[in-house]
């Protein structure tokens, strides 16, 4: 699936806002940072992507507390958002998205079933982190790339609203 569009949207709001983006990627693997890598010109506003699949990397890289993973989850809104406010904390961005989920097929619960991710967005200098769980269908590849898309809608929103 091609986000060029998207993402041109999405570059040029960052630089109108002279600023630039980091991605703290759990369950896409680092599908959201390639998206916005995928058009040339994305290093004037693309800074580095973080890929924390494992408690240990969310905690070592991110910052996020052993609290958060032990009494939330990593599936969890408080995980997100501190991992978008970790994200920025580590890098030169101004804004940060970042997401953590069950793509599936397996690893789902009643409380968290398959296609169940948390995405938060976060800029620089703000208090507030924005955050939203969403539920997607399809398989495997499809929660990823809907995760994706809605990373890249969600920091568009953040940036013209």
């Amino acid at each position: 699936m091609s986000f060029a569009m998207l993402v041109s949207q999405v570059g040029q709001a960052l630089v109108d806002k002279d600023a630039m983006i980091v991605t703290a990627e759990s369950c896409t693997g680092g599908m959201i940072a390639e998206a916005l890598t995928e058009i040339a010109g994305s290093s004037a506003w693309f800074d580095r992507a973080y890929i924390t699949y494992s408690y240990e990397s969310k905690k070592e890289m991110l910052g996020v507390s052993e609290v958060t993973i032990q009494n939330k989850g990593a599936i969890s809104q408080d995980c997100v958002e501190e991992m978008a406010l970790g994200a920025l904390q580590q890098s030169h961005a101004k804004v940060s998205v970042a997401c953590s989920g069950i793509a599936g097929p397996g690893g789902g619960s009643e409380d968290k079933p398959v296609g169940t991710v948390w995405l938060a967005w976060a800029v620089q200098g703000q208090e507030k982190v924005v955050s939203q769980r969403f539920l997607f269908e399809g398989d495997r590849q499809r929660v990823r790339e809907q995760t994706t898309e809605a990373a890249l809608m969600g920091v568009m929103k953040l940036l013209t609203h």
